[in-house]
């Protein structure tokens, strides 16, 4: 008689895991995708296109990069390859931000710093200050953590709509560079040789206007890298017709350094 109550103690009990059980996933997962979806919505606030804007350019805005905001809400982090152009052809005076705050003709912006080596740059602007996204700090990123880098993958096609991917940190690795050529070593292939660094790999699809799109990681909403380049199989059209799924970004602390390095000038 005993056993048998016990019999049936237990599996009632059983029961009540088995159901209840799916009811707790269904629950986790939803309220994970609500988490999601508000720190998407956060920070497409700090998302801003890089690009120029002169009346004789047709057209006359025209779209390089992404960028965000950081520190006090004035300053913005994009990678140098995108801001590169504007400064070999020295159009430096007609450099913009572009958000939804701004208007048509975004707002006049300055480059503060620069690192071509790890493919950063800082701008800076005097208008309203943007809410800034935080930092990670160094050890935040780890292979296999969920993160997100939101961007704007096309341009200005769906106009100032920022985009958002998710994947995971797949690798971090030291950046390999190899010679084009056995008997071409030049100076900084040389300084790359000698301070080597990691970088992280991304198991999500980024394009070439996705560059300078913050990394965060979709627990913390903390910035972990900045998009920096895509593993392309043939020319470099085949990022959009033929992407590989491979991206790469450029670690946080080197953000930090260029940061610090613009505070240090100004003591």
């Amino acid at each position: 008689m005993i056993v048998g109550q016990i019999k049936k103690r237990v599996l009632g009990i059983c029961l009540i895991f088995l159901f209840c059980s799916p009811v707790w996933a269904e629950q986790d997962f939803f309220s994970r995708d609500d988490h999601l979806a508000g720190l998407i919505e956060k920070t497409k606030r700090s998302i801003v296109a890089v690009g120029t804007h002169y009346f004789n350019d047709v057209p006359k805005n025209k779209y390089m990069g992404t960028g965000f905001v950081i520190g006090s809400g004035r300053r913005i982090v994009t990678n140098y390859h995108v801001i590169h152009p504007v400064i070999e052809k020295k159009r430096q005076a007609y450099l913009r931000i572009f958000h939804k705050q701004f208007g048509p003709k975004g707002i006049k912006a300055r480059i503060v710093a620069e690192n071509s080596f790890h493919d950063l740059a800082i701008l800076e602007h005097d208008d309203q200050a943007l809410p800034a996204l935080r930092l990670a700090d160094d050890d935040q990123a780890k292979e296999g953590f969920k993160i997100a880098f939101t961007g704007y993958p096309l341009g200005l096609v769906l106009g100032l709509n920022p985009t958002t991917h998710t994947g995971i940190i797949s690798s971090i690795a030291p950046l390999v560079r190899p010679s084009p050529s056995a008997r071409i070593i030049d100076g900084s292939l040389i300084r790359h040789l000698n301070d080597p660094y990691d970088i992280l790999q991304i198991d999500a699809t980024a394009y070439p206007g996705n560059s300078g799109s913050p990394v965060y990681r979709i627990v913390t909403g903390d910035v972990v890298g900045v998009i920096n380049k895509v593993f392309v199989q043939g020319k470099k059209e085949h990022a959009i017709t033929n992407p590989t799924g491979i991206t790469y970004a450029i670690p946080v602390r080197f953000v930090k350094a260029l940061e610090k390095k613009i505070r240090t000038s100004r003591q």
